[in-house]
Protein backbone atom coordinates (compact mmCIF):
# COMPACT_ATOMS: atom_id res chain seq x y z
CA UNK A 1 0.00 0.00 0.00
CA UNK A 2 1.81 3.64 -1.34
CA UNK A 3 2.18 6.19 1.73
CA UNK A 4 0.30 9.35 1.32
CA UNK A 5 3.21 10.83 2.84
CA UNK A 6 5.97 12.50 0.66
CA UNK A 7 9.07 9.94 0.72
CA UNK A 8 11.93 12.36 -1.31
CA UNK A 9 13.40 15.04 1.24
CA UNK A 10 14.06 18.17 -0.28
CA UNK A 11 17.56 18.75 -1.23
CA UNK A 12 17.60 21.95 1.36
CA UNK A 13 16.64 19.51 4.40
CA UNK A 14 19.06 17.11 3.19
CA UNK A 15 22.05 19.64 3.53
CA UNK A 16 20.73 20.64 6.91
CA UNK A 17 20.78 17.68 8.51
CA UNK A 18 24.11 16.89 7.26
CA UNK A 19 25.70 19.85 8.19
CA UNK A 20 24.13 19.47 11.62
CA UNK A 21 25.90 16.09 11.84
CA UNK A 22 28.94 17.28 10.74
CA UNK A 23 29.20 20.22 12.75
CA UNK A 24 28.19 17.77 15.87
CA UNK A 25 31.45 15.82 17.85
CA UNK A 26 29.76 14.77 20.53
CA UNK A 27 25.76 15.10 21.02
CA UNK A 28 22.62 14.38 19.02
CA UNK A 29 20.63 15.34 15.88
CA UNK A 30 17.11 15.32 16.78
CA UNK A 31 14.62 15.15 13.60
CA UNK A 32 11.25 16.28 14.29
CA UNK A 33 8.79 14.77 11.19
CA UNK A 34 4.89 16.17 11.14
CA UNK A 35 2.48 14.59 8.57
CA UNK A 36 5.55 12.80 6.62
CA UNK A 37 7.48 15.77 6.38
CA UNK A 38 10.49 17.23 8.12
CA UNK A 39 9.26 20.27 9.81
CA UNK A 40 12.30 20.68 12.60
CA UNK A 41 16.42 19.75 12.89
CA UNK A 42 17.76 20.13 16.40
CA UNK A 43 21.13 19.98 17.49
CA UNK A 44 22.35 19.69 21.41
CA UNK A 45 26.03 19.20 21.52
CA UNK A 46 27.80 17.98 24.83
CA UNK A 47 31.20 19.82 25.60
CA UNK A 48 33.59 17.21 27.15
CA UNK A 49 36.46 17.37 29.63
CA UNK A 50 39.24 15.02 30.20
CA UNK A 51 39.75 14.24 33.74
CA UNK A 52 43.28 15.62 34.02
CA UNK A 53 41.90 19.20 32.69
CA UNK A 54 39.21 19.05 35.67
CA UNK A 55 41.77 18.00 38.16
CA UNK A 56 44.14 21.06 37.61
CA UNK A 57 40.94 23.17 37.48
CA UNK A 58 38.17 23.90 39.70
CA UNK A 59 34.71 22.76 39.25
CA UNK A 60 31.72 25.12 38.24
CA UNK A 61 30.60 24.80 41.56
CA UNK A 62 34.13 25.58 43.87
CA UNK A 63 34.55 28.56 41.23
CA UNK A 64 31.63 29.48 42.35
CA UNK A 65 31.83 29.61 45.98
CA UNK A 66 35.12 31.37 45.59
Amino acid sequence: MPSPFQTALPADVVQEILRAVEQLRFGAVEITVHDGRVTQIERREKVRFSNESQKSKPTATAAAAI
